[in-house]
């Protein structure tokens, strides 16, 4: 067998960059790109390796590696899994730092290879720099850290065994049902070693997503429970997109008189326009869709965990005659709750459930209800984020001032905090895949560097991105990245204040205003951020309005800028869209005031409502 003598870094690198990927039948890298911030553990042979192969694999430089793997995250659900970024770091605090993006890649199923620095195999320098040291077992380092937040976890102690650890990485990262981060922590002594490859190691792989076929006994009773429904609905999950399963969403509809309803993961898989199409259901979603998810009797959910925010913590679900139907292509996630299972890609599920159901059709009456429901709905949200003269407008306010004068192709980016609530109700999309977020983990810091990765994924399409004044405190060194890459983003900065939403749970479970609003943080010089002076200072142009007339001439003026464009307005802390699911969340039993009490007896009502199961 014919050899190639290489080190560690370089095999690694050459194998990935012989690893392709079919996108609408052309060829591409299954690994586009690299981000990095080096320091010691991975600059001198891992950044060596990187600047080698930079033509093949470009490399990006990371600003903080949590945010640069957000980054990776974002493009890789953009791409809809099938090209997945790598981020590298040091061996110490970088690649802490990594390990909130492993949590929110594997919260999302979202695929990224994370390659963190690791100590000595060897052990002759120990206690190297940034070595964290636990006297009792000396194999364990800062990166076993990511063992609870990766789907795949290797440290490589040797430079052959990445013959067998990186094949088995890919795997993982292009398994519909088991999709998540690969974390390869490589000691730093053993990315330096030398090794005599197999040759064929490095032939070129395409690799293609396999879809799951559903079993034909799980098929014929899932068709069944149907078929016997008077009122069912569709929950539409981000598998649905995963799957590009949308024309299959909307022929299933149609033909079986279904109305769908959608997670924030799964929005954008029906455009405003669709008839069948209701709205965003749970704990952020639509009076429509949870009107109705009181009522039916049965639930199709697809492509989705099934998470607090879309059942309404399990008490959405009030018809005592409830079913719950689950296409998924993850075991786990289509057992739970006593579901019917249909494990299966969503794009063949759909076709084959389908077919099993022939000719059958859900009573009219049920559609006509659901047509009546969001019709009421939409009057009350376009009411609610229309024109305002107040002197501070709402977050709802602000996002209606954008959707009215955004193009079809424009794609809206948020993440954790009151606006995904509020874009979720008022950005219908015009267009199919025009709504990209991240809500399984509810990340703060996810919106400025998870708009970067779409960006890059979508470069032809305005990508706006709505995000508070915390989230942008937290994580704004990717608008320095936008601009240095030619990456344009329109970033709306909506300054509430503080952690206004959290502050509004604060209020609503008894509490009282103590450090979520700035202006009860106890500081003693209290000023707040000129956020259009700090995103120039950064390169980007920028500017504040004061009403959401500005707002619509600014966003103009942003859509027209050759770079990365920030708005800031002031916003009110304390109006949102009406509310209308439980969501549990704890409430302090002893009671210190009257709103304590009330706020309990709300929680046990709402306790009352859930569904009981597993």
């Amino acid at each position: 067998m014919k050899t190639m003598r290489l080190t560690c870094a370089q095999a690694l690198f050459r194998y990935l960059i012989a690893q392709k990927t079919l996108i609408n039948g052309k060829k591409e890298p299954l690994f586009p790109g690299a981000f990095g911030i080096y320091g010691h553990g991975n600059v001198a042979c891992i950044g060596q390796a990187m600047e080698e192969f930079q033509d093949e694999l470009p490399g990006y430089r990371g600003h903080h590696e949590q945010n640069m793997a957000l980054t990776g995250i974002a493009y890789a659900r953009a791409m809809r899994r099938k090209q997945i970024f790598i981020a590298t770091s040091s061996v110490g605090p970088g690649a802490t730092n990594m390990v909130t993006a492993a949590g929110v890649a594997l919260s999302n199923r979202l695929p990224i290879l994370l390659l963190p620095g690791d100590t000595f195999a060897s052990r002759l320098p120990d206690p190297v720099l940034q070595q964290v040291e636990h006297f009792t077992d000396p194999t364990v380092s800062a990166n076993d850290a990511f063992r609870s937040v990766s789907k795949f976890f290797d440290r490589i102690m040797r430079p052959e065994q990445i013959l067998a650890s990186l094949p088995q990485a890919i795997q993982v990262m292009l398994d519909p049902a088991d999709c998540g981060p690969a974390t390869i922590a490589i000691s730093q002594d053993v990315q330096a070693e030398a090794y005599d490859y197999p040759e064929i190691f490095f032939e070129e792989r395409i690799h293609e997503i396999r879809r799951p076929h559903p079993d034909t006994n799980q098929i014929q009773a899932a068709a069944e429970k149907i078929k016997s429904s008077k009122q069912p609905i569709i929950i539409s999950g981000g598998g649905v997109l995963y799957s590009e399963a949308e024309k299959e969403l909307s022929d299933f509809a149609k033909k079986h008189n279904i109305p769908v309803t959608s997670t924030v993961m799964g929005l954008g898989c029906m455009d405003n326009d669709d008839p069948y199409y209701i709205g965003n259901i749970g704990g952020l979603g639509d009076r429509s869709c949870n009107n109705l998810s009181k009522d039916t009797d049965l639930a199709l959910a697809v492509g989705t965990k099934l998470a607090d925010f879309t059942t309404g913590s399990w008490s959405n679900f009030e018809n005592e005659d409830f079913k719950l139907v689950s296409i998924n292509t993850a075991r786990y996630d289509v057992t739970k709750h006593r579901s019917t299972p249909v494990v299966s890609d969503a794009k063949i599920g759909f076709q084959e459930l389908s077919k099993t159901l022939g000719d059958w059709k859900a009573p009219n009456v049920w559609f006509e209800r659901a047509v009546k429901e969001r019709a009421e709905w939409r009057d009350y949200v376009q009411k609610q984020s229309g024109p305002t003269n107040q002197e501070l407008p709402s977050y709802a306010h602000a996002v209606g001032a954008v959707y009215r004068n955004a193009d079809p192709s424009d794609i809206v980016v948020t993440a954790a905090g009151g606006l995904v609530g509020e874009v979720v109700q008022i950005w219908r999309p015009k267009q199919k895949n025009t709504f990209e977020t991240e809500w399984g983990f509810s990340c703060m810091g996810y919106e400025i560097s998870g708009a970067l990765g779409i960006k890059m994924a979508k470069p032809d399409q305005d990508v706006v991105v709505f995000v508070g004044d915390g989230s942008y405190l937290l994580a704004n060194s990717d608008i320095y990245s936008s601009v240095i890459y030619d990456k344009k983003l329109i970033i709306i900065v909506c300054d509430n204040g503080g952690h206004m939403v959290i502050n509004r749970l604060q209020i609503a479970k008894g509490g009282k205003e103590y450090i979520c609003n700035l202006r009860a943080a106890r500081a003693t010089n209290l000023q707040f951020v000129d956020f259009e002076a700090h995103a120039k200072s950064m390169g980007a142009n920028g500017e504040t309005v004061t009403s959401t007339s500005e707002l619509e001439a600014a966003y103009l003026r942003a859509k027209k800028s050759d770079k990365t464009y920030v708005i800031s307005i002031k916003t009110h802390g304390y109006e949102w869209l009406e509310g209308s699911a439980f969501w549990e969340s704890p409430t302090s039993e002893i009671h210190t005031s009257e709103a304590n009490k009330v706020a309990y007896k709300d929680f046990t009502e709402g306790k009352k409502k859930q569904r009981k199961g597993v």
